[in-house]
């Protein structure tokens, strides 16, 4: 199985890909396919890197990846199994023309966007409905009149872009195996510091090759993808314990210096640390 680019396997007969994963680590590899993939997130929590952002996923999130957008879901540290219902397919999996019939133009909007990955915002559990019936349907016409169905409310459903950027070129196998390499070992321990030449070694470029490289790839220097990295991680552990203090939270993230950790946070997020905890256990709190 290659990191980049990655192949969906399917027989010669797939039109609609229906996936069901269920694991303790989802598929945690950099990577991108040439199908449009729209996933809901049964259970589970963790990051998801998309472009240019790092974010995090959790249960009931409706993810949608347009074709060939490189992206990764590191499950958090847990010992419960994540469950994701994805859909593949691509524009030409119907018929060359299929989406191009008067019937799916209010459909162009969402494809266009799609190219910088899709955060669904509404109409959330009407969606998760069609996304559990899907699986339960063993008929393929049965299968693709929920997929229709699926479409239908996902064209006027209120969603948000995940990422600004996405690298046009697209990646060769070395190039996905080194973003790889990367990616895991600042996902599985962002928490210790890093040096430039020991991540230029995981890439097998020299740190100044690395460093062009890094940011021709995410529009970012590798520190800034580690800091963000941290940073999400703290907001998961303030959301997850309402005891912890902000000092542990990015002591525990990676952070040495408390006075970093605030300017940094407020740089990403647009707020401060301690407002964006009682945004999270006071709805009063504006």
């Amino acid at each position: 199985m290659k990191a980049l680019p990655f192949k969906i396997p399917k027989s010669s007969t797939d039109t609609l890909i229906v996936q069901e994963d269920k694991e303790i680590v989802l598929y945690d590899k950099f990577h991108q396919h040439e199908e449009i993939q729209i996933s809901m997130i049964i259970s589970g929590e963790g990051s998801l890197i998309v472009g240019d952002t790092i974010t995090d996923y959790k249960p009931n999130d409706i993810l949608v990846f347009g074709s060939n957008v490189p992206h990764v879901l590191q499950s958090a540290i847990s010992d419960k199994e994540s469950y994701m219902i994805s859909l593949f397919f691509t524009k030409e999996s119907f018929g060359q023309s299929f989406f191009e019939l008067p019937e799916f133009e209010d459909l162009s909007a969402f494809f266009r966007s799609s190219a910088y990955g899709l955060k669904v915002l509404s109409k959330k559990q009407k969606l998760k409905k069609q996304f559990l019936k899907i699986v339960e349907k063993t008929n393929r016409f049965d299968r693709f009149m929920v997929f229709l169905k699926t479409l239908q409310l996902l064209k006027t459903a209120k969603a948000e872009t995940i990422s600004s950027f996405i690298s046009k070129r697209a990646y060769t196998d070395n190039e996905g195996k080194r973003m790889a390499k990367v990616f895991k070992a600042v996902m599985n321990e962002f928490n210790r510091d890093f040096s430039l030449k020991e991540v230029a070694d995981l890439a097998n470029m020299t740190p100044n090759a690395f460093c062009r490289y890094f940011k021709m790839r995410t529009n970012k220097t590798f520190f800034q993808f580690l800091i963000e990295v941290r940073i999400e991680n703290v907001c998961r552990l303030l959301s997850k314990e309402a005891e912890i203090t902000i000092s542990e939270a990015s002591y525990n993230s990676g952070f040495k210096n408390l006075s970093n950790f605030n300017r940094k946070f407020k740089e990403i997020k647009g707020i401060t640390p301690s407002v964006y905890k009682k945004r999270l256990y006071d709805p009063h709190f504006i």
